[in-house]
């Protein structure tokens, strides 16, 4: 009798397709969450169910305080009704690991929050999910090669030499519009090649225009209609959509080898194929990566420069040992990209992590359940919206000792391997680990070291800084300080 020949699957290697549209609509959302929680197939972890528009404004206010009397109530995996729609979190590094890396398989981008910056976005890295997002990724991969990025830190560093040559001393800035401004500017020649002083500069203030959609209530972002916050962010988006499918036009008319040759992400995405199946990117895919880019690349750059000058005019005495380092690794030398690295810096490396730890920008990770699943003896249902959140896991007290105190020597090579696995997640994790990490992480260095070794930023003593979650964390009313020489 012979055997029967075994039937080998072969890889899925045809183009994927485009994600399906998401509804922008309101009421749409509101009833897909209710049939959610009416059908789900077990109950949701305890917490907080009742409605409450006390909670909800509280919530939005200030979310880390709900988030962590959540994790003291009811442990790692709570509930908490937030306007009409039960929204379970979970805190902690088990929690971080299992959403992250383990269990990714059962959450989905697209359907959580997130979408909710597909108006602006786009299908890019942020709003997908599955083999599309996989592509998008592994295409846009060697952009961001360490080789790359150093080439990159020329372009920042001639940019930040600028816009910090025209300091005086005693005058006073919003060190929070100074760095949006400077990032922007960065990310629009180092990733795309458009000359910020030239007809590209509006996208500046376009991209500013759609982004404030983000930081209204969630009652106004629910607005339709002409003045509405959400009819600006259209507006907005289409004018920038004008400006990039342009350049996208004209780039194409290029050849292949001058947009390899370009050194900027935008030239690679337009030369680019999958590996898989030879395909190109379209304008559309390509438009959104670049807009998902920049909105990840600008904003985030921005909180973490703030609240690092922030921090050190708080407690100045942590000023000494980033200035002796200074000393020793440049003298009186030129920065230059090779400075940039963690290695050559690690005062400032731990100084910017445990920025990192206390004002993550990304400081929550919505996602949509796709599976019931079991973590920590308790049952989550399919379909509903869950979070992770970085900042409320990097605050909790049995994690990080006084999780509030500014103690960038957690970090250092001795304290530094001892933190638990998934209890740090500012840039997530697994396979969805921020692509710009790097990029990120040299920009941040490249500014403060340019400032260090020039000034010392003195905060206001009577300020008192309220944080603003929506889109990313940053100072609600801008950081003004006062420029002084240095010591």
């Amino acid at each position: 009798m012979s055997a029967t020949p075994l039937k080998r699957t072969r890889p899925n290697t045809s183009k994927p397709e485009s994600p399906a549209p998401l509804s922008f609509s309101p009421i749409s959302r509101l009833k897909r969450e209710f049939s959610a929680e009416r059908n789900k197939d077990c109950a949701y972890p305890p917490g907080d169910m009742r409605p409450s528009l006390k909670r909800t404004l509280g919530f939005q206010r200030d979310p880390l305080t709900h988030l962590l009397d959540g994790y003291e109530r009811f442990g790692p995996v709570f509930t908490l009704r937030v306007m009409s729609v039960p929204v379970v979190f979970m805190l902690g590094p088990e929690a971080n690991h299992f959403v992250l890396v383990s269990d990714a398989d059962k959450f989905s981008w697209r359907e959580g929050s997130l979408g909710d910056l597909t108006p602006l976005l786009g299908d890019g890295l942020l709003t997908t999910d599955g083999r599309y997002h996989r592509r998008g990724r592994q295409i846009m991969l060697p952009a961001f090669h360490r080789d790359r990025i150093a080439m990159a830190g020329n372009v920042m560093l001639e940019e930040i030499e600028t816009a910090v040559g025209i300091w005086e001393q005693d005058e006073q800035i919003d060190i929070y519009d100074w760095t949006r401004h400077l990032a922007l500017r960065i990310a629009m020649r180092a990733l795309f090649g458009f000359d910020p002083d030239g007809r590209e500069g509006r996208t500046a203030s376009d991209f500013e225009a759609a982004l404030a959609y983000y930081s209204n209530d969630y009652f106004r972002q629910m607005l339709r209609g002409p003045g509405s916050p959400f009819n600006r962010l259209t507006k907005a988006s289409a004018r920038l959509d004008e400006l990039i499918f342009g350049e996208i036009a004209d780039r194409r008319s290029a050849s292949t080898a001058t947009n390899e040759s370009s050194g900027d992400l935008l030239g690679m995405l337009l030369a680019a194929t999958d590996a898989e199946d030879g395909s190109s990117l379209s304008a559309r895919e390509i438009r959104d990566q670049v807009m998902t880019l920049l909105f990840a690349g600008h904003d985030t750059t921005t909180s973490t420069v703030t609240f690092l000058f922030h921090e050190l005019a708080k407690k100045p005495e942590a000023l000494a040992p980033l200035l002796e380092e200074q000393a020793a690794v440049l003298g009186d030398r030129p920065l230059t990209p090779a400075d940039l690295t963690g290695e050559a810096l690690p005062q400032l490396e731990m100084v910017v992590d445990e920025i990192l730890r206390l004002y993550p920008p990304a400081w929550i990770g919505p996602r949509r359940v796709t599976q019931q699943f079991e973590f920590n003896g308790i049952k989550v249902p399919k379909g509903v919206p869950l979070s992770y959140s970085s900042w409320a896991s990097h605050h909790l007290p049995d994690v990080w000792p006084n999780p509030e105190e500014f103690r960038p020597e957690r970090f250092s090579s001795t304290n530094k391997p001892l933190i638990p696995k998934g209890a740090y997640v500012p840039f997530g994790g697994g396979s969805r680990t921020c692509i710009g990490m790097r990029f990120g992480q040299m920009e941040v260095r490249a500014i403060a070291t340019a400032i260090l070794s020039r000034w010392r930023l003195e905060g206001r003593a009577d300020e008192r800084v309220e944080i603003r979650q929506m889109p990313t964390l940053s100072p609600r009313d801008g950081m003004r300080m006062t420029i002084r020489a240095r010591d």
